[in-house]
């Protein structure tokens, strides 16, 4: 499976006005196909099944390469995998990618393959620590909304725990960014993190909650009695 050949099947799926109605949602200024999200997890879903790892790869590469929306999001998904072995060229390439995020969209779903990859392999997290300085936002956005995992944990261990800390450490020092994003992440962190850890939650909006945004606090207190 090529780029080009990838890219044609997309095309073959496009739904007639689509396109405009995703570039003004996702306020997109990059070439929109006008492709549905429940088709990019069809063919994600076979691919993966098709090809082998390293075929994947050159494949994701190649997608993202081509700045069109939905190519990027099926680049991440094609990468988006909890168990993979040798999983070193994955990991290279899914960060590079951190520095052409633009729009929450293709972030997210990149982030999504991030986290599996950091969970395979927490070390990683030095690389994501660097991004929490970075003046790029959407950089400092994905160390929090690829580090998720840890806020969904029920029965975290000491090492989860100290990761949780950690992560907790680099919000904290997100909350007087005024951007919207940088505080819609903290609070879906802190959001997910009430689910499985209230007192935790409360502690950290106790010391920090009052430098929020109010729809931030709002947001992170939704699941707390």
């Amino acid at each position: 499976m090529t780029p080009d050949a990838a890219l044609d099947a997309l095309r073959a799926q496009v739904e007639p006005g689509r396109a405009e109605q995703m570039i003004a949602y996702h306020k997109q200024s990059r070439a929109v196909l006008g492709v549905g999200n429940e088709v990019l997890n069809t063919l994600s879903r076979d691919w993966r099944g098709q090809l082998d790892l390293e075929a994947r790869v050159d494949l994701a590469a190649g997608l993202w390469a081509s700045d069109i929306f939905e190519a990027r999001i099926l680049a991440a998904k094609l990468l988006t995998q909890a168990r993979i072995k040798q999983d070193t060229a994955v990991w290279d390439l899914v960060q590079t990618w951190v520095p052409d995020f633009d729009s929450w969209a293709i972030a997210d779903h990149a982030a999504s393959a991030i986290s599996k990859r950091l969970q395979a392999d927490p070390a990683r997290l030095d690389v994501v620590e660097s991004w929490t300085t970075s003046d790029h936002m959407w950089s400092r956005r994905a160390a929090l909304v690829s580090t998720l995992p840890w806020a969904k944990l029920s029965n975290p261990k000491p090492a989860d725990l100290d990761t949780r800390e950690r992560i907790l450490g680099w919000a904290a020092t997100y909350v007087q960014d005024r951007d919207w994003f940088i505080q819609k992440s903290i609070a879906w962190w802190l959001r997910d993190l009430s689910k499985h850890d209230a007192d935790r939650t409360r502690a950290f909006l106790a010391e920090h909650g009052d430098q929020m945004k109010a729809f931030a606090r709002k947001e992170a207190v939704k699941y707390l009695k």
